[in-house]
């Protein structure tokens, strides 16, 4: 099945309409804090494609690796790390995890895939090819997202602060406060390297934030309201989370959770109030 290619949406939104449409959602304070407006700039977005996405996923992790899609998912019981066929969203191979394990984010590292648990502070390492199980690891703390710089990995737990660890020893080497100004921003949760930035989904917030790895800083928003409407969705957990960069072709994927639809994006400059 090809991908259903709908008319290019564009939605290079200003800041003063970005915080009155997400007020009438019910999503105001979804940057910062409750009581101000983010300092870092809101950038809009164009709809590029639209493709078919497991509306039963409940989407933890996702990345384009060599011109294949990969997807953790989570939930006890339904779990799984799954090879999806990206036009057609039919899954080419999955490796369903333990019932006891609560899937969640992946990377991929040096030709093998990486998933972390939510609670039970274990990763697992995955053969890229075949999916099956190599390796299992410890960590501390909870886990929510996962990427990594080309050195380290990088951690989200549902907190402001992102860990590093070393790949070899996976100990904990960094952290490091993510910030709109002086204001933490928490429940960072599914995260990708992108063109040396961290970008993160906030859990139960319809936008992304671009990151400094050096200082922490929010460099950006990216408003994604309206791209699958909150009156659409099944449930409240129908959240947004999921980013994969095609690092070959610049091309960006985002979806969420028991989402039928995976969409190819491209972020807008900022738009002038």
């Amino acid at each position: 099945m090809s991908a259903d290619r709908r008319p290019a949406q564009t939605r290079p939104l200003g800041l003063a309409l970005t915080m009155l449409l997400l007020g009438l959602l019910g999503l105001g304070g979804a940057y910062a804090d409750e009581a101000s407006p983010p300092s870092a700039p809101v950038l809009g977005y164009r709809l590029v494609a639209s493709y078919p996405h497991d509306s039963g996923a409940f989407t933890q992790g996702l990345i384009h690796v060599d011109g294949r899609l990969y997807e953790g998912t989570g939930n006890y019981g339904a779990s799984v790390l799954r090879r999806v066929d990206l036009t057609s969203g039919r899954v080419e191979r999955e490796t369903r995890l333990p019932s006891r394990l609560f899937g969640e984010g992946i990377t991929q590292w040096r030709g093998r895939l990486v998933q972390l648990t939510w609670r039970e502070r274990l990763g697992l390492i995955y053969d890229a090819e075949t999916l099956k199980p190599q390796e299992a690891f410890r960590y501390e703390g909870e886990g929510w997202g996962l990427t990594h710089d080309e050195r380290h990995w990088i951690m989200s737990d549902g907190s402001a602060v992102l860990r590093f660890l070393d790949p070899d020893s996976k100990e904990v080497v960094r952290r490091l406060t993510v910030l709109d100004g002086a204001r933490p921003i928490d429940r960072l949760n599914e995260l990708e390297y992108i063109n040396g930035e961290i970008w993160a989904n906030v859990w139960k917030r319809d936008h992304l934030v671009r990151i400094s790895p050096e200082t922490g800083a929010v460099i950006a928003y990216v408003d994604l309201a309206g791209l699958y409407p909150a009156a659409e969705r099944p449930s409240q957990e129908a959240v947004l989370n999921g980013i994969a960069h095609d690092a070959a072709s610049g091309r960006l994927f985002v979806t969420g959770k028991y989402w039928p639809r995976l969409y190819e994006i491209e972020v807008l400059p900022k738009s002038d109030p």
